[in-house]
């Protein structure tokens, strides 16, 4: 069962990784995701990380903060873990660039709303 105190953990998870993926992004290109399978999967661990962690959150948050379509994120999750050999460069470097610095907003205003 997921615990309500869990939530903050959970949400420090995201953040953490988001900010490793725009740290390291500035550091790679796509072609680098494209030539290094060390570069693709470190990326890839990273938006996993996320996609679990939304996956741990309790029902009650997310359904209390519908501005973030937890279930496309949480679906990526499923893919990268089970689906891993469908996953390509250009899909993981378009949530990188588009979706993940859309997320960091959400994530850090729900964080100041989270008790310590």
């Amino acid at each position: 069962m997921r615990e309500k105190v869990k939530d903050r953990g959970r949400l420090e998870h995201i953040l953490e990784a988001i900010n490793e993926i725009q740290e390291y992004k500035s550091q790679y290109t796509l072609e680098d995701v494209k030539n290094s399978k060390l570069v693709f999967y470190g990326f890839t661990k990273f938006v996993e990380v996320i996609g679990e962690a939304v996956y741990m959150l309790t029902k009650e948050f997310r359904a209390s903060h519908p501005e973030v379509d937890w279930r496309v994120i949480e679906k990526m999750r499923h893919v990268l873990v089970h689906g891993y050999y469908t996953v390509d460069p250009e899909s993981l470097w378009d949530t990188i660039e588009c979706d993940i610095p859309e997320l960091k907003p959400w994530i850090e205003k729900y964080l100041q709303e989270q008790p310590e």
